[in-house]
């Protein structure tokens, strides 16, 4: 029987852990608190006597295969990047959801839409914590919902006990113990790939807290970055900007840097290397595969989002806030809009698989 033990052998010694804290979050889910997280995010065996051995946390695990038939089989997978029922470019009605947007808004449009009608009891997003790092939320409220948009940027010093590991990656899954213990059990779940896949493996093996999960929203994911002081003076450097005079950043096929005064920095994505955390470089999945619905800047124009619909649950969803919270994008040529941004998507997810491929030869 595999156990926590192999995970750190197999996962975590060569660099491949995504610090999603999926193992975390269903050991202390069903109550047996054997793993606990270090300050950099990276879980750990803390108390051997609460572990039983069950094996579960290394099944979970996104770098574990063993249930990869599994969940492609529930999820319709197929190649090159999974099932996709539609594709759409789309932004949210609310101007102020849009203003403080990273790309459209729709994210965050699709949660209110679920917590005005009753769907869900809350989400699992993420908020500020301070200039380029965000942490874990449980949101409740609509307020709360609306206040996750976008990535932000303020003179904080954040969560100091991160130093200068701070990351734009947050856990997500962690707030999964908060849901459980305040009784929700209708929530979404944004969350990257790695997050996503997580989730659906414990569905697959009908543990906690998957029935709780009626949602899962992915986003787009070129990687995550570490974004200490060092990186970010390295940063302004190559983007030719002062941070005082930044309003908000995005990834698409480039870095954005959206300044203050209406001019945008482009800086290419493989100058970033220097900040990308370690076992991004081992991940193969940029469109979240195994979401309800995947969104991004990607292939769309500025202020909007890219959406790819997976699921049943997921179109059902994105059909019932169109016109509530969202709405299409009125292009002139939709039909090439879309076939053009889809074929970005598929360039970008084939770049990273291949990248995925590389990289794990040379372990």
């Amino acid at each position: 029987m595999k156990t926590f033990a192999s995970l750190v052998e197999e996962v975590q010694k060569p660099g491949l852990c995504h610090l999603c804290g999926g193992c975390l979050t269903f050991c202390t889910a069903i109550n047996y608190g054997a793993l606990e997280m270090d300050e950099d995010g990276m879980p750990y065996l803390s108390d051997m006597e609460k572990c039983t051995e069950c094996g579960l946390c290394y099944s979970i695990c996104p770098e574990i295969n063993e249930l990869d038939d599994d969940i492609r089989k529930n999820a319709g997978w197929s190649e090159p990047m999974g099932r996709i029922m539609e594709t759409h470019v789309a932004h949210a009605i609310e101007p102020e959801i849009r203003q403080n947007a990273t790309d459209g808004g729709v994210v965050t449009g699709l949660l209110l839409h679920l917590f005005e009608e009753g769907r869900i009891d809350g989400a699992i997003v993420t908020k500020p914590s301070g200039r380029l790092q965000r942490e874990p939320w449980l949101a409740i409220t609509r307020e709360e919902i609306a206040a996750s948009a976008g990535f932000y940027f303020d003179t904080s010093h954040g969560m100091k006990r991160f130093l200068d590991g701070y990351s734009i990656y947050t856990p997500s899954t962690r707030k999964l113990k908060s849901m459980l213990q305040q009784g929700l059990r209708k929530v979404a779940l944004v969350g990257m790939p790695c997050q996503i896949t997580a989730i659906r493996k414990t569905e697959a093996l009908g543990v906690l807290p998957s029935d709780s999960i009626h949602y899962c929203l992915g986003l787009f994911c070129s990687g995550n970055f570490f974004c200490g002081s060092e990186q970010q003076e390295k940063l302004a450097e190559i983007g030719g900007f002062e941070w005082e005079n930044v309003q908000k950043y995005n990834i698409k096929e480039t870095f954005l840097i959206h300044l203050k005064d209406g001019e945008t920095k482009s800086i290419p994505l493989e100058h970033l290397d220097f900040m990308k955390r370690p076992a991004c470089r081992f991940c193969a999945d940029y469109a979240a595969e195994f979401a309800d619905i995947s969104c991004g800047g990607i292939g769309a124009p500025e202020g909007q989002t890219t959406v790819i619909i997976r699921t049943q649950t997921g179109r059902r969803l994105f059909n019932d806030a169109c016109g509530q919270t969202i709405e299409l994008f009125d292009a002139k040529d939709k039909v090439n809009l879309i076939a053009k941004a889809l074929k970005q998507i598929e360039a970008a997810s084939a770049a990273k698989k291949r990248l995925s491929a590389k990289h794990r030869q040379a372990l």
